[in-house]
């Protein structure tokens, strides 16, 4: 059995719109689970907060979130970064731009002293991230 790791992203009051946006951009089937649904808070002005999100894509990638509770303080989410990497230059492309749109870019996307392609931005839910492409080198032919 495989084991997989899933950034799980804590939000303050718009998990909803926050996750809905990230479905947006990477597609695929997206879960939202209020507090209410699982009898979870004695607060009924949490009832509608998310309790559990999970998007799953088709690529491959899955994110998990919810809303902090009232009870729980809220911690931004700079203390995490996702980072999105492999040798496909056109999704990657695409992930980077529509996600870091409405948000900062740190550093755009160019060149890496590596070799790869790399940028950072934090995006508009103030959640840091990281964009490597893998630049492959084509193969002498012998």
């Amino acid at each position: 059995m495989e084991t997989k790791l899933n950034p799980y992203i804590s939000f303050e009051d718009n998990a909803r719109e926050a996750m809905q946006f990230y479905e947006q951009v990477f597609g695929g089937t997206l879960e939202l689970h209020t507090f209410k649904e699982y009898n979870a808070s004695q607060d009924p002005n949490e009832d509608e907060k998310i309790m559990h999100a999970v998007l799953q894509s088709g690529a491959g990638i899955t994110l998990m979130g919810a809303d902090t509770p009232n009870s729980m303080n809220y911690s931004p989410g700079s203390r995490i970064s996702i980072s999105l990497s492999g040798d496909n230059v056109g999704t990657l492309h695409e992930y980077f731009e529509k996600l870091s749109k409405d948000g900062t870019v740190l550093m755009p996307l160019m060149k890496a002293s590596w070799g790869d392609s790399f940028g950072m931005f934090t995006d508009k839910f103030g959640i840091n991230w990281m964009v490597n492409i893998t630049m492959r080198e084509p193969v002498a032919s012998e």
